[in-house]
């Protein structure tokens, strides 16, 4: 193996090509049902990133909320909607296109100003962080820093966030349909029926 590519950091540069990939195709496709798959995708790679650099907290978040729960959210919504995304015209991308590009030249700038992976003179791990894990085994009595710091020394951050979530959830579950209108909507097949026999929506539509 070449010097200075460790296992993890090829791990590491495998799972961003794959994002990179990811990202492009999310970006290029038409189809809303495999958009809405390589998020949930997308969000996987991205957790597993997270573990690959120790952020163990950051990756369950990750898994359960983006890969799980807007999934979820984001195919129920799918359902009231059109499958394919119409194609937008080229002058309308330049916009967001210059946005993007912008944003991401200031993010690169700003990589030179990162402390160094694992720094232990870091602000992230000193100061305030170094305080937080000295005083952690006595004022909690958790093996775990990253726990104690989440459930008791930030647990009203953490409650914001867990309300913030709920919200979300309950706003799109009344968008599709809980707000009265549930059961009301029903879908229709497209196909043609070549059986002779009629579905159980079919049969419903028959009945008096």
């Amino acid at each position: 193996m070449m010097e200075g590519f460790t296992p993890i950091l090829l791990l590491d540069m495998g799972l961003l090509a794959m994002l990179v990939v990811v990202a492009f195709a999310v970006v290029r496709l038409r189809s809303l049902f495999a958009i809405v798959m390589l998020q949930g995708v997308y969000s996987l790679l991205s957790a597993a990133w997270f573990v690959s650099l120790d952020a163990v907290d950051v990756a369950f978040t990750e898994a359960a909320v983006g890969a799980g729960i807007s999934t979820v959210l984001m195919l129920g919504a799918m359902l009231l909607t059109e499958r394919e995304a119409k194609p937008v015209p080229f002058q309308k991308q330049l916009g967001p296109l210059f946005i993007v590009t912008i944003v991401a030249l200031a993010m690169f700038y700003a990589v030179g100003d990162m402390p160094a992976f694992g720094d232990a003179l870091s602000p992230a791990n000193s100061y305030v962080g170094a305080d937080y894990i000295a005083a952690t085994k006595n004022d909690i009595i958790l093996p775990n820093v990253v726990t104690a710091v989440l459930a008791s020394y930030r647990s009203f951050d953490t409650f914001g966030e867990v309300v913030v979530v709920y919200m979300a959830g309950l706003g799109i579950l009344l968008l599709l349909g809980l707000n009265g209108n549930a059961g009301k909507w029903r879908a229709k097949p497209n196909g043609q029926n070549i059986t002779g026999r009629k579905n159980a929506a079919e049969q419903r539509e028959d009945k008096p």
